[in-house]
């Protein structure tokens, strides 16, 4: 049974903070103006002093409370979720899920977006989970929650708890591996599914002989962005807890490793707080902070790679190990292409895996589109949904 959730952190945590801030320990650097070496040391003290001495984490604390927060618990896992009600006549669900290094708040600026009515009288009822581990959900107490299992507790949220009988799946990151677990183990449960990015895991699955040449430089492109920009997830994916010590101790370590993340996947142009401001960052900063949560969000990773290579290497699967059985999803999806994401796949790549009805690639922005371009996703949302659910 859902509960009404205040987010309310203890005054005690935020100065504690602002204390380890002040004795921060700051290590050399060398030309690094295009981060090239990693966080600009520059920005991040200037990013550090701010979240020090003028950041107001209360202000956006009551911002975050201003939307409809719940817990509930399933399958022995407490899940904190946004639930806020469409004002249209019949609201389609909608289920939202984030990715790393962010939280639910990549989609704040999307829920008045979706809520209102259009002039169709199209609107949505939003549910946006925290992954288990991640802000104020549970942290998992045992091995083995992988983007199968937090699949299945997200569509008990919607179906059992919530008592949604068919319902549609937005993500990105994270996000899109999730939905794609729900769309192969509960078709039934789903309207559509709408994506920013084709799950990584499938670069690492189709045999090079049966690719295009547009596939192909999509390989070749994401082995070198693996070389050179994917040291954080080989790390996440084979020994977090060694990283985790070091991020829940240090604030400033914490932002030097997020923000990296933040500057690199989105469309700045060489500023970061061209795509974000101060308080946007410290704010998902600052949950991860509170929460100490860092160490189990990474951890999602080493699930996720634990449970692909087991398949990968299990003599019994002949098929693709990353599909269900070796098939691809039928339920109708939509995907919103941004030019900045990371490694962005052709069409002829995700109609492998999706059943592709909907195929939009974007003038402008990046790996966090709910953030960076939210009316050009609530567009391409409400173009979908108009699709399947006519009113």
């Amino acid at each position: 049974m859902k509960q009404v959730f205040t987010i309310g952190i203890n005054r005690s945590v935020i100065d504690d903070l602002k204390n380890r801030l002040a004795a921060t320990r700051w290590t050399d650097e060398i030309e690094n103006d295009k981060w090239q070496y990693g966080t600009n040391e520059k920005y991040l003290k200037e990013l550090c002093d701010y979240w020090q001495h003028q950041f107001d984490w209360y202000a956006q604390q009551t911002y975050l409370n201003s939307f409809n927060h719940y817990k509930t618990e399933i399958d022995g896992t407490g899940l904190h979720f946004i639930h806020q009600k469409g004002k249209g006549k019949n609201p389609v669900p909608l289920l939202l899920i984030h990715g790393f290094p962010d939280s639910f708040v990549r989609f704040l600026k999307v829920i008045p977006r979706l809520t209102e009515a259009d002039k169709n009288g199209l609107s949505f009822d939003l549910v946006i989970p925290s992954i288990p581990g991640y802000g104020f959900s549970d942290i998992p107490k045992k091995p083995g929650m992988d983007t199968k299992e937090i699949g299945s507790l997200f569509n008990k949220l919607m179906t059992e708890e919530l008592g949604y009988k068919k319902y549609l799946v937005q993500g990105g990151d994270w996000g899109t591996s999730i939905a794609e677990k729900i769309a192969l183990y509960h078709a039934g449960s789903l309207i559509g599914i709408h994506l920013t990015d084709v799950p990584f895991s499938h670069l690492f699955s189709t045999p090079e002989g049966e690719m295009t040449n547009a596939e192909k430089k999509y390989m070749d492109e994401g082995k070198k962005w693996q070389q050179t920009e994917g040291g954080y997830a080989m790390i996440q994916s084979t020994k977090p807890q060694a990283l985790g010590y070091a991020l829940n101790d240090s604030p400033a370590g914490l932002a030097g490793w997020i923000i990296q993340m933040f500057y690199s996947w989105s469309e700045n142009g060489g500023k970061l707080e061209n795509s974000f401001t101060k308080d946007e960052l410290l704010t998902n900063l600052t949950i991860y902070w509170a929460t100490q949560t860092i160490n189990s969000a990474i951890r999602i990773y080493y699930e996720t790679m634990k449970s692909t290579m087991n398949e990968i290497y299990n003599p019994l699967v002949k098929l693709n190990p990353f599909d269900k059985s070796g098939r691809k999803t039928e339920v109708p999806a939509a995907f919103a292409v941004f030019p900045h994401d990371l490694v962005n796949a052709p069409r002829k790549f995700a109609e492998k895996y999706f059943n592709v009805n909907q195929w939009t690639e974007m003038p402008r922005g990046g790996h966090f589109a709910a953030m960076e371009e939210p009316d050009l996703l609530v567009e391409d949302v409400r173009k979908f949904a108009s699709k399947l659910t006519p009113a």
